[in-house]
C-alpha cells in the first residue's frame, strides 16, 4: 500500500519535473530566436555565440547558494559545502567539452539557416537520443514511444526535401549545405550527451538530489565555456566584440542586451534539460526538446517573417502527433503499473490475513 511519504515524494518529483519542463521550454524557444537575432542584425562571431550558450554558468551559483543556506539552518555547521565527487566532476567536465563542441556546431547552423529550419533539424536528435539511450542506459521502449520517435524524426526529415528553397537571401549554396550538415551533427552529438548524463546519474554511488544535479550542470557549463574560450582566443573574437557592438544594426546598447539575454536563455535550456533527465529520463528530455522545436519553428515565422512552406506544415503536424503519442503511451503505462501494484498489494494483504487466521 502506498504510504503518505510515497505520495509526498511522488508529488515532489512531479512538481520538479513540471518546473524543469517550464524552464526547458523558456530556454528551448527563446535561445534559438535570440541567437538568430544576433546574426540577422550584424553579428558574425560563431565562437562568441557558442561561448554565450553556456557562458551564464555563474548564475547556477544563485540556487546553489540558496540551497546551502537552507541546509545550514537545518544541519548547522556540519553542512557539506558541495556534494559532487571527483569522479562525478571528471565525468561532468568531459561532457562539458563535448557540449562546447556541440555548441559550436549548432551556432554555425543558426548563423547559416533560418530558425525554423535549424529548429526542425535539431529535432532529429530524438532518434539519436533513443538509440544511445538504448545502448547506454537500457532504455525500455513501448509501441507508443517508438511511434513517437518515428513521427518526430520523419517530421524533421521532411525538411530535407525543400531545403534548397529555404536558403536565406545572400547565402551561397556551399555555406547553406555546410550549415545543414553541421546542424545535423550537432543533433547527433547532443543525442549522445543526454543519455550520457543519465548514465552518470545512474552510476553515481550517492543520492541524486537537485543540488547535485545543479553542481554537475555547473561543471559541465564551465568546461564547455572554457572550450569555447580557447576557440575565441584563437579566432580573436575578444578583440572584435567592441567593434561588432558599434556596428550592430540595433545599436551598441541593444547589442549587449541581446548578448546578455542569449546567455541567460540558453542557461535556462541546460538547467531545464538536466532537471528533466533527473526527474524523468533522457528520452523524455529529448521528446520535450523535439516538440518545443516545432514551437520555435512557428515563432521564427512570426517574428522573422520566414517562409512557412508546406514541408514545415507537415513537419509540425508530425511532431505534434508524435508528442501526443508519447504522452498517451506514458499515461497508459503509468495507469497499468498502478493497477498491477494495487492488485499485488491486495493479494499481499489477503495472504497476510489468511496467515493470521490459521
Amino acid at each position: 500500500m502506498e504510504t503518505t511519504e510515497d505520495r509526498s515524494s511522488t508529488r515532489w518529483r512531479t512538481f520538479m519535473l513540471v518546473l524543469n519542463c517550464v524552464i526547458l521550454s523558456i530556454g528551448n524557444c527563446g535561445g534559438p530566436l535570440i541567437s538568430r537575432l544576433y546574426f540577422l542584425r550584424g553579428g558574425s562571431r560563431i565562437w562568441f555565440t557558442s561561448w554565450l550558450v553556456t557562458g551564464a554558468w555563474p548564475l547556477t551559483f544563485i540556487p546553489l547558494a540558496a540551497a546551502y543556506a537552507f541546509r545550514r539552518t537545518t544541519e548547522g555547521s556540519t553542512t557539506k559545502l558541495f556534494f559532487i565527487t571527483p569522479k562525478l566532476f571528471a565525468s561532468a567536465a568531459a561532457i562539458g567539452v563535448l557540449t562546447g563542441l556541440d555548441d559550436y556546431l549548432y551556432s554555425y547552423g543558426v548563423a547559416k539557416l533560418p530558425v525554423s529550419t535549424s529548429a526542425l533539424l535539431i529535432a532529429t536528435q530524438l532518434a539519436f537520443t533513443a538509440g544511445f539511450a538504448f545502448l547506454l542506459v537500457k532504455q525500455k521502449f513501448t509501441a507508443y514511444s517508438i511511434n513517437a520517435i518515428v513521427l518526430l524524426t520523419m517530421g524533421a526529415g521532411v525538411l530535407a526535401f525543400g531545403a534548397s528553397s529555404d536558403r536565406p537571401a545572400g547565402e551561397n549554396t556551399k555555406e547553406y549545405i555546410l550549415g545543414f550538415v553541421l546542424t545535423l551533427l550537432a543533433a547527433l552529438l547532443y543525442g549522445f550527451i543526454l543519455p550520457w548524463i543519465e548514465l552518470v546519474y545512474k552510476q553515481a554511488k550517492q543520492a541524486i538530489t537537485y543540488t547535485l544535479v545543479l553542481e554537475i550542470q555547473l561543471v559541465m557549463c564551465f568546461s564547455a565555456t572554457l572550450f569555447c574560450t580557447i576557440g575565441m582566443i584563437i579566432n580573436k573574437d575578444f578583440q572584435a566584440i567592441s567593434r561588432e557592438a558599434n556596428e550592430f544594426e540595433m545599436g551598441k546598447a541593444k547589442y549587449y542586451v541581446v548578448v546578455i539575454w542569449t546567455a541567460i536563455l540558453w542557461q535556462c535550456f541546460y538547467v531545464g534539460a538536466v532537471g528533466v533527465i533527473c526527474y524523468g529520463s533522457s528520452l523524455l528530455s529529448a521528446v520535450v526538446i523535439a516538440v518545443l522545436l516545432s514551437v520555435t519553428e512557428v515563432l521564427g515565422v512570426v517574428f522573422y517573417g520566414e517562409k512557412f512552406q508546406s514541408q514545415k506544415g507537415i513537419s509540425l503536424a508530425l511532431s505534434l502527433w508524435g508528442f501526443v503519442s508519447y504522452f498517451y503511451g506514458d499515461f497508459k503505462s503509468s495507469k497499468t503499473n498502478k493497477t498491477i501494484n494495487k492488485s499485488q498489494n491486495v493479494e499481499a494483504q489477503m495472504a497476510q490475513t489468511q496467515t493470521l487466521t490459521m
